[in-house]
C-alpha cells in the first residue's frame, strides 16, 4: 500500500464498514481529476469512469427497490421517485452522511475553494464509490450499502409528497370556505448557504394557521400547510365559523 492509500483508504473503510480487497479501486473512487493535474506520476486515474458505472448501478438498485416496495405504483410515479432518490442533491446528501468529502483527493485549488463540500463533486464521488464497491465485492455488497441510504430517503420523499398534497388540499379548503388564498410568509432563515434552514407560516388574512420548517422555503411551506390541515381536522372554530373572516 502506498503512502497515499495509507492516508485515506483505512479511514474510508472504517466509515463504510467494508474492507476493500483491491485498495486501488477505493483510491480511484476518491480521486478527482483536479488532483491528477498537480501530480507528476499519478498512482491512479480519476474517478470519472467509475462514476459512470456507479450511476448505472444506483439507477438499477433504486429501480428494483421501488418496484418491490411499491407494487401499486405506476411507471411514471416509479420513474419520478427513482429520480428523487438518485438526483445530485440526494447523492451529495448521502456522501455528507458518510463523511466522504474528508477522504477525497483534490487539487489544491479545488480543495481551497470548498470542493470537499461541493454537491457536484460529492455526488460524483458517491457514484464512483458505488462503482468501486461493485468491482471489488459484487452486487450484494453494493445493494446492502446503497439501501442504507435509499430506504430512509424514500420514506422522507413519500412523506414530503403527502405534505405537498396537504398544501393543495388546504388551498382548496380556504378558497371553498372563504374565497381566500393562503399566504405563505418566511418567518426566519438560518445556517450557511449550503445548509439553510427555513421557518414558514401560512396565514389566511392575518390569522396564522400553521408553521413549518425545512431545508427550503418550499419544504417549510408544505409542512406549514400540513399543520394547517391538522387544525382544520381538529375542528378549529375558524374552520367552522364562516363569520370568522
Amino acid at each position: 500500500m502506498t503512502d497515499a492509500q495509507a492516508d485515506v483508504v483505512p479511514g474510508l473503510e472504517a466509515a463504510l464498514g467494508v474492507r476493500f480487497n483491491d485498495h486501488d479501486l477505493a483510491l480511484t473512487a476518491l480521486t478527482h481529476r483536479s488532483y491528477l493535474n498537480e501530480v507528476a506520476e499519478p498512482d491512479t486515474g480519476d474517478n470519472e469512469r467509475m462514476e459512470f458505472l456507479g450511476d448505472a448501478l444506483l439507477d438499477f438498485v433504486a429501480g428494483r427497490y421501488l418496484y418491490e416496495q411499491l407494487p401499486a405504483a405506476r411507471e411514471g410515479e416509479l420513474t419520478a421517485l427513482r429520480a428523487a432518490l438518485v438526483c445530485e442533491g440526494a447523492l451529495a446528501g448521502y456522501a455528507r452522511q458518510l463523511g466522504l468529502g474528508q477522504y477525497l483527493r483534490l487539487g489544491r485549488g479545488e480543495n481551497s475553494s470548498g470542493g470537499r463540500d461541493r454537491s457536484a463533486i460529492l455526488c460524483n464521488a458517491f457514484e464512483a464509490l458505488v462503482g468501486a464497491l461493485y468491482l471489488d465485492a459484487g452486487m450484494a455488497v453494493v445493494e446492502a450499502f446503497v439501501l442504507d441510504y435509499l430506504a430512509p430517503e424514500l420514506t422522507a420523499v413519500l412523506a414530503e409528497q403527502h405534505v405537498k398534497d396537504a398544501k393543495s388540499r388546504f388551498q382548496e379548503f380556504a378558497q371553498r370556505r372563504w374565497q381566500v388564498t393562503p399566504e405563505y410568509r418566511t418567518v426566519s432563515e438560518s445556517g450557511p448557504d449550503h445548509e439553510k434552514w427555513f421557518v414558514v407560516a401560512v396565514a389566511l388574512d392575518d390569522e396564522v394557521w400553521g408553521v413549518g420548517e425545512g431545508r427550503s422555503k418550499t419544504a417549510a411551506a408544505r409542512e406549514a400547510a400540513g399543520a394547517a390541515l391538522e387544525k382544520v381536522d381538529a375542528g378549529s372554530p375558524a374552520a367552522t365559523d364562516g363569520d370568522a373572516y
